[in-house]
């Protein structure tokens, strides 16, 4: 078992100096509150990631529907192809002589 880079026995070492300092009757109070505050952190993590995921496909959806918009304006805005040649302005490339 490995927490945090931390083994069963420097848990037990925490575990024995704990009970030195506390007491057997106030390490099952740091226990829980331990606990609470382990589950409250876990439970902020887990509501910051949801609004997190939430604000980035958001912006996805914007990027995504920004990229295509243009797209679809410019051949909304692009002249049709007329089915009658244009006439040139330019000179003949070869004159008749007479």
């Amino acid at each position: 078992m490995n927490v945090f880079g931390v083994g069963l026995p420097e848990l037990a070492v925490i575990a024995a100096i704990g009970l030195l300092v506390f007491g057997p009757k106030r390490l099952p109070e740091l226990g829980k509150t331990l606990g609470r505050t382990l589950k409250g952190f876990q439970s902020a993590s887990s509501e910051f990631e949801k609004e997190f995921r939430k604000a980035v496909d958001t912006v996805e959806a914007e990027v995504t529907a920004t990229s295509v918009l243009p797209a679809e304006q410019a051949q909304a805005a692009a002249p049709e192809p007329s089915a009658q040649p244009q006439a040139s302005s330019a000179a003949p490339e070869h004159s008749p002589e007479a």
